[in-house]
């Protein structure tokens, strides 16, 4: 039995469809359902759950994450750390969030934020731009699944790329960088920085002022990860000194963004939801199905979080 716990019962009938074209065999309910029968309970996908509430199923075998994100379940002091904690993977979540960023290092190369405030007010603005992806070095600060899985995009549209990450990494196509030793070097050759980094307590306020400071005079800056990742007075206080020259920001911490946060108007930021890399939910669906399936047959399971590293 699978029970979900993710945006009120219509969502969760949603999700009840899918995993019955998936696997007929395999009973699902909404956590709070009157069929529901938590003493049963296998398997659970969710999203925020209430505090507690893992801990009270007595058969759980695995969690599943309805985002790449496990934060808002490791949060909840009693989650039951023995048991094996999934974050959302599968085709389309990488897919996603390639043509997200590949979309959002376009969008800065050919200044898209200046065009659309021109669009509002009926301005015609000849600005051809300065630059071709061949010029713009893309820095991913992150190599995982979701990291990887942009660089074929990325150098499709001709743009170099490098990555960096905590320990040492190899990437066909990717120059790396890894741990403080080499966080310099890669951000001084990197003229658009993309955050997807996983949330630990190390990367919480990573892109701050001093970080910030190390990227070329014009640079940009992508975060598709987690809002706490990014100082936002210090992000502002950077593009407002014109050292870099615009921003796409996909979280906020906390979200939604407030409705008077300085940033919705600011003429070098551009602001999405955080919908990146959210697959939809069939696809996501597949990918909970395809994982208890093999599990059950003795395979591993894929995008185990690992509370030692803390991603």
């Amino acid at each position: 039995m699978l029970l979900i716990k993710t945006g009120g019962p219509a969502m969760a009938e949603e999700w009840r469809g899918y995993f019955a074209e998936f696997r007929p065999s395999m009973r699902t309910a909404s956590f709070d359902a009157p069929e529901a029968t938590p003493e049963e309970a296998e398997y659970a996908l969710c999203w925020e759950p209430p505090p507690g509430w893992l801990a009270s199923l007595p058969r759980l075998r695995a969690i599943f994450s309805i985002g790449a994100g496990v934060d808002h379940i490791t949060l909840d002091p009693t989650w039951p750390r023995h048991l094996p904690l999934v974050r959302m993977g599968g085709e389309e979540t990488g897919q996603r969030m390639g043509e997200y960023v590949a979309w959002a290092c376009l969008s800065l190369l050919r200044n898209a934020r200046h065009f659309a405030l021109n669009q509002a007010v009926a301005r015609w603005e000849y600005e051809p731009g300065e630059f071709t992806a061949r010029d713009r070095t893309v820095g991913i600060m992150g190599l995982g699944t979701l990291g990887v899985a942009c660089v074929p995009m990325l150098r499709g549209l001709g743009f170099p790329v490098r990555g960096w990450t905590r320990s040492p990494k190899r990437v066909e196509g990717v120059e790396t960088f890894a741990g403080p030793a080499g966080l310099d070097e890669f951000l001084a050759g990197t003229q658009i920085l993309v955050c997807l980094l996983p949330a630990t307590p190390e990367t919480n306020g990573i892109v701050d002022a001093r970080l910030l400071a190390q990227l070329p005079r014009g640079a940009a800056v992508v975060n598709a990860a987690r809002g706490a990742h990014v100082v936002l007075s210090d992000l502002i206080a950077v593009l407002d000194s014109g050292h870099l020259a615009g921003a796409v920001l996909d979280a906020f911490e906390p979200e939604p963004l407030a409705a008077d946060s300085p940033v919705w108007s600011h003429p070098k930021v551009t602001i999405t939801p955080h919908v990146a890399s959210i697959a939809r939910r069939r696809e996501r669906a597949r990918f909970v199905t395809d994982a208890i399936a093999d599990f059950e047959a003795g395979k591993p399971l894929p995008n185990l979080y690992d509370p030692v590293r803390g991603y």
